[in-house]
């Protein structure tokens, strides 16, 4: 039933006249599309997830938290349609599908028996209208970022853009924020409904701080207490604490019990291509969807902070253990200036450097690289250059040249895609990839290699 929920939604108008009218259309468009639907969304309890990074993951989490709970649950993000125990892969390429999509997608679940919906919702989609005429019961921020500058035409753009879930909140609907993130004030200020705070520090509910206590992030996974109740979890890093927070905060907010809450954190020991170890030992191959300047940096020093050397200012202190990256930048005119800043962040915590297509579109990808290029050649010292960055354009080979590259206690990290089903290419070309099984063919191929212990627990999926 749920495969054939997913029909591709049709274009209505020719590009010219679609143009000239565009914001009728798409208006004209999610009003029909909830009509047609009979506005699902009135007869259940739906949250939506925005933010720069994190939102994947953050519908998994509050998916799990719901369904621990009791509540049947659906959601839809950029990796995947969940309706209860059902799911497919979105393959879309496309994180908030159409207007009619998701009005299809809420029926289907409400049908189903599903009381509470988890929908990822973007920027990009707001402003073609596609959150409109659906009832959120909940929004929740997970941080803001610079993305998308050139479709929004400027960081303010992107930011109203992101505003306005929470401007649209009926009153009696909750607004969860992360009160780390720089922006937070702006969204607080932008809705009249009722406000949840979280921090690493605290959860602000109810007009009462419930402490986090003992927030400890390592090769484990992460872990901390809100009150008497203790919650752990495998995913790595910082940035995954604040995800894990967000989805405890929205338990709480519709009275969860924590017990449960903590349940369904545990649930969730992976989300497809983002920081998924395909390998352990020997050596570690990682595959994560890291794609902005923040996210790269994010998950460049979990890694390092745990499996690798310290950093001597731009240079690894290399030993054994190294950082070796894969990585690119999408095409299509997405975001260009982020690509010198992926080359200095990449010199700054990776050894050996690969340079690679990542979606090119209709782009030269060797100016890509160019550009990529330029970043790293500006941090690093001409001297120290030799043998530390290599542009191997077809990904594949890319990936191949990483692993080979590998010795024992080495990290190999492949980022940009995580678990994208297409790799895009030019006049719409879409091309079958998924990372993580060309790691898996690669690995295939490659003489084994005595292993050596990373972690006296290992290191777990995530």
């Amino acid at each position: 039933m749920l495969q054939k929920t997913f029909n591709t939604d049709k274009r209505f108008l020719p590009d010219g006249l679609l143009r000239r009218m565009r914001g009728w259309y798409h208006f004209f468009l999610a009003f029909a599309a909830a009509v047609w639907y009979g506005f699902p969304a009135r007869r259940m309890t739906v949250i939506g997830v925005t933010g720069t990074k994190g939102k994947t993951t953050t519908v998994a989490l509050i998916h799990a938290v719901l369904a621990a709970g009791g509540h049947r649950v659906a959601s839809s993000s950029s990796l995947r349609f969940r309706i209860g125990d059902e799911e497919v892969v979105n393959d879309r390429k496309m994180t908030m599908p159409g207007r009619f999509f998701t009005q299809r997608f809420l029926s289907a679940a409400r049908r189903a028996g599903c009381t509470h919906a988890v929908l990822e919702v973007t920027s990009e989609g707001i402003t073609q209208f596609r959150h409109r005429f659906i009832r959120f019961s909940m929004a929740v921020m997970t941080n803001i970022a610079p993305e998308h500058l050139e479709s929004h035409g400027g960081y303010e753009s992107y930011l109203r853009a992101k505003l306005d879930l929470f401007w649209r909140l009926p009153h009696e609907s909750v607004a969860v924020v992360n009160r780390d993130d720089a922006e937070h004030v702006r969204f607080l200020a932008a809705t009249g409904a009722r406000q949840v705070l979280y921090s690493v520090n605290t959860i602000l509910l109810r007009g009462e701080e419930h402490a986090v206590k003992n927030l400890r992030c390592s090769a484990q996974g992460v872990s901390f207490q809100v009150g008497a109740q203790q919650f752990t979890s495998s995913l790595l890093g910082q940035f995954n604490a604040e995800n894990i927070l967000a989805a405890v905060a929205c338990g709480l907010s519709i009275h969860s019990a924590p017990e449960k809450i903590a349940t369904g954190i545990r649930m969730v020991d992976g989300v497809p291509g983002r920081m998924e170890f395909i390998r352990h030992d020997p050596f570690a191959v990682v595959v994560d969807y890291a794609h902005t300047p923040g996210s790269l940096r994010a998950a460049y020093s979990t890694l390092h902070s745990f499996f690798s050397p310290p950093v001597q200012g731009t240079l690894v202190a290399g030993k054994a253990s190294r950082l070796i990256c894969v990585l690119g930048s999408a095409g299509g005119g997405r975001d260009q200036w982020k690509r010198p800043e992926f080359g200095r962040i990449a010199a700054e915590f990776c050894e050996k450097i690969i340079l690679t297509d990542e979606d090119p579109y209709d782009e030269d990808p060797e100016r890509i690289l160019e550009a990529i290029e330029s970043g790293f050649l500006a941090t690093i010292p001409a001297k120290l250059r030799r043998g530390r960055l290599q542009k191997i354009l077809d990904r594949r080979a890319a990936i191949k040249a990483a692993i080979k590259l590998a010795k024992k206690g080495d990290t190999v990290i492949i980022t940009g895609k995580g678990a994208e089903s297409w790799l895009m290419g030019k006049n719409g070309a879409r091309i079958p990839w998924d990372d993580r099984a060309i790691v898996r063919e690669v690995l295939m191929a490659c003489p084994p290699v005595a292993k050596k212990n990373r972690s006296p627990r290992g290191t777990p999926n995530g």
